[in-house]
């Protein structure tokens, strides 16, 4: 490769990687700033999204263009943040209009390789972790009044609660200080979503006049959003809202032919479960350590605080602490919630300000004093993580040692949030974990926080699968399943056809018991995002044990393996971009990137041309009756009217009977409580035994 072509050097950023918030100057996601000695100015000249969401797992192709403003060349440093639980799927460069795909490998061979292409002046593309939550990828030569084209796409899990899923486009988060964030020609947004559960509404709560929405089908719902010129620097918000009238399973599935398959299960509950007559305790705990004072985190923490206990109901008990290296109470006991509580429950929160260092074990330790053997207490940490590195262990350890009525919820805000440890802490006590972004209604974030709280939790869940070799699991003990929050499931199978689906558990003390029939197939090409999103699962979960057992090292070949199989860049990982398949060859890489990269466009292209042919159908029958036609209208790239339509994964064709397919997935209802033995049944039953007893004792 000519140097005067393309020199390339670079890090990359993180195994987990965090969203962002605080709209404030010289921010955005994906920016290109002249740097390395050389200096010089570039502008965004389009940045273009397309995000597919599918079930739950969300894939966000990003492609942008940059112009040198100089009359010489330039070195560009190419910053970009990843959402928090994000895996970077793919990282392209257009060179001379030949796209650069890279593969992952070994951090130490990578940057082996690296070195040997500088010492004799061609250089390779390489990317290191900078920090948990950006990377970075230095590019030079970018010619004088030049433009350069790069294109990233990663997956995740989306967030959901309250049977919202909720993503979020990372453009306040912070990089580097000396970022330009305006673009001068399009800034557009293309969202498709598609869900085997019925899809409800879908909103933006940060831009809710700039987005359009259309509903095409129970099963698929479309946004836009296009702007000219402005500021990158304010997160894109969107919600989809999605409702099961029964508790069920959700099963999607891929497999390559001659491979194993994957699958991801999703357990949603649904509204047969009744909410608790409970009162409750609750203690805030709030992070008021320096960190918290960027990007206006305490500010967030204070209005989400004060919209939970708003919401707080007569017999629910309360008490605010703040911490920093040592925690400071409000009360130090319990209160009622009432006006008064409130009303100096906000004025505490006005008072505090953000300095000193993050120790979160006392305050931990504190919130503990409060159980009550008769009541659960619940412990509401509102934090970025950001505590001192050497007592990560023992807090972990910590939370073990919990209360055994007390559930530890954790609630991350801001830019730079830790994202593994709040959810491990969350995870480890039986609670839950969500994060905040300025875009979010906090009103509605604490109202469906307090919904998930007064529906009972199912616990204590086992799931077997008979018929086929179901493995490698994750997460293999399943959490709680909370009202609003989907647990999703991830693994491997051999075999294929019918199997038997087993889910045990208890709900409030009682035990249940579902079982029902799901096909997995010997070949399923449409949701092969599925695969790099069950190997991210299981990289986290050998991390989050690691942490715990202080035995990283026992892990890291596993990290390796699963890192450059299915490209997933860690701190042990990079990527690496080299100049043609020549040379990859030469250092005996294997193009499984390339590979995959090809598997998911193909994947990605039948997709479009589906959700095109529901498109159309949604709208057949406008205009006048002249031209309605019971035949639906074809685009160019539908399938031609001879031919039979393909069934899309997830999705349910407008004005048909319900039906399903392998290609749309399966689903099925369980049994928890809805029959007349049900654990639901007793629990309601006894409900309204008490609410009988208070009546009478009233009267």
């Amino acid at each position: 490769m000519n140097r005067t072509k393309k020199r390339w050097t670079g890090w990359l950023g993180g195994a987990v990687l965090a969203a962002g918030l605080a709209v404030v100057p010289a921010r955005g996601a994906g920016l290109l700033v002249a740097d390395g000695g050389f200096g010089g100015a570039l502008e965004i000249v389009s940045h273009e999204v397309e995000v597919t969401i599918n079930n739950g797992v969300a894939v966000t192709k990003v492609a942008q263009v940059f112009r040198n403003l100089e009359d010489r060349q330039v070195e560009a440093l190419y910053t970009f943040p990843v959402p928090r639980g994000a895996s970077v799927a793919n990282f392209s460069m257009w060179i001379n209009g030949t796209e650069m795909v890279g593969e992952v490998l070994e951090k130490q061979r990578a940057r082996e390789i690296y070195n040997s292409y500088k010492q004799v002046r061609r250089d390779p593309g390489l990317l290191e972790q900078v920090d948990y939550r950006t990377f970075e990828m230095r590019i030079f030569p970018i010619a004088a009044k030049a433009e350069q084209r790069v294109e990233i796409s990663y997956y995740q899990e989306l967030d959901s609660d309250d049977d919202q899923l909720r993503y979020v486009y990372p453009l306040a988060t912070t990089t580097r200080k000396d970022i330009r964030a305006d673009v001068t020609g399009p800034f557009a947004m293309q969202v498709h979503v598609r869900s085997l559960v019925p899809i409800t509404a879908m909103t933006s709560p940060s831009h809710p006049n700039g987005f359009v929405f259309a509903r095409h089908s129970d099963d698929y719902h479309q946004a836009s959003l296009e702007n000219r010129g402005g500021r990158l620097d304010e997160d894109v918000v969107l919600t989809c809202t999605v409702s099961r009238p029964k508790t069920g399973l959700d099963l999607v599935t891929s497999r390559e032919k001659g491979d194993d398959g994957y699958f991801m299960m999703t357990l949603t509950a649904g509204e047969d479960l009744a909410a608790l007559d409970e009162s409750m305790d609750y203690v805030f705990v709030l992070d008021v350590s320096g960190s918290m004072g960027n990007d206006g985190k305490l500010a967030l923490s204070r209005e989400s605080i004060m919209a939970f206990v708003d919401t707080l109901e007569a017999g629910d008990r309360f008490d605010v602490m703040t911490f920093n290296i040592q925690p400071t109470t409000l009360f130090g006991a319990l209160r009622d919630a009432s006006g008064n509580a409130n009303t100096e429950a906000r004025q505490f929160l006005d008072r505090q300000s953000a300095r000193g260092g993050t120790v979160l074990n006392p305050a931990v330790q504190t919130a503990y004093r409060y159980a009550d053997p008769d009541r659960m207490l619940n412990v509401v940490i509102m934090s970025d993580g950001m505590t001192e590195q050497a007592e990560r262990a023992a807090l972990l350890n910590l939370i073990r040692q919990r209360p055994a009525n007390c559930r530890v919820f954790c609630i991350g805000v801001g830019n730079d949030v830790n994202r593994p440890l709040l959810e491990q802490l969350a995870d480890d006590s039986g609670g839950l974990a969500a994060f905040l972004s300025r875009g979010d209604n906090h009103e509605l974030a604490a109202k469906a926080f307090r919904r998930k709280l007064m529906r009972p939790a199912a616990q204590n869940l086992t799931l077997a699968i008979n018929g086929i070799d179901a493995y490698d699991i994750e997460p293999a003990t399943l959490p709680n399943l909370y009202h609003g929050v989907p647990l999703r499931i991830y693994g491997r199978y051999r075999g294929e056809g019918d199997a038997s689906v087993t889910l045990k558990g208890d709900v409030r003390g009682k035990a249940f018991v579902s079982s029902d029939t799901m096909t997995f197939p010997g070949r399923d090409a449409d949701n092969p995002e599925i695969e790099r999103m069950w190997a991210l699962k299981r990289v986290d979960q050998l991390l989050k044990k690691a942490d715990r057992d202080d035995r990283r090292a026992d892990v890291v070949p596993e990290i390796i393996r699963l890192g450059e199989t299915y490209s997933i860049v860690t701190e042990y990982t990079s990527f690496l971009v080299l100049e043609n398949d020549a040379e990859y060859q030469r250092w005996q890489i294997e193009r499984r990137n390339d590979h995959r990269s090809g598997r998911d466009r193909a994947a990605q292209r039948l997709r479009e041309e589906r959700l095109a042919e529901i498109r159309n159908r949604a709208v057949s029958n406008l205009g006048p009756e002249a031209v309605r036609t019971d035949q639906p209208v074809q685009l160019a790239s539908a399938t031609p009217a001879s031919a039979t339509p393909a069934a899309t994964p997830g999705i349910q064709p407008a004005r048909t009977a319900p039906t399903q397919s392998r290609d749309q997935g399966r689903s099925i209802d369980l049994n928890i409580g809805t029959g007349p033995v049900g654990p639901l049944f007793l629990l309601v039953s006894a409900w309204m035994a008490r609410r009988k007893q208070r009546g009478n004792a009233t009267a």
